[in-house]
């Protein structure tokens, strides 16, 4: 990458640009438990399950304000490709 002047900033690898295809749905999901679905307190009782890089959750989420800053969160995860929120379902049976 330059800036507008030309001058060399850094330095964008094919490694860099398919590293998001490596993962797996398994380290996708577990990255959004980790990271989206267990910090605020407003998303207790949501599960997710990843197929393909679809990330799909699930459960009662009451403060309904909060559904767009979940799946925004839930989107910026590395390999999420999609999102689908079904937040009237109860929660997928572990």
């Amino acid at each position: 990458m330059v800036n507008d002047v030309g001058m060399l900033e850094g330095v964008v690898s094919r490694s860099d640009l398919l590293k998001v295809f490596l993962r797996t749905d398994a380290e996708i999901e577990q990255d959004i438990r980790r990271s989206v679905l267990g910090e605020p307190a407003t998303t207790v009782g949501l599960d997710v399950t990843v197929a393909d890089g679809v990330a799909k959750i699930r459960g009662p989420l009451a403060d309904r304000p909060t559904v767009p800053l979940v799946a925004r969160a839930v989107r910026a995860v590395e390999g999420v490709d999609d999102v689908r929120m079904d937040l009237g379902a109860p929660r997928a049976a572990p």
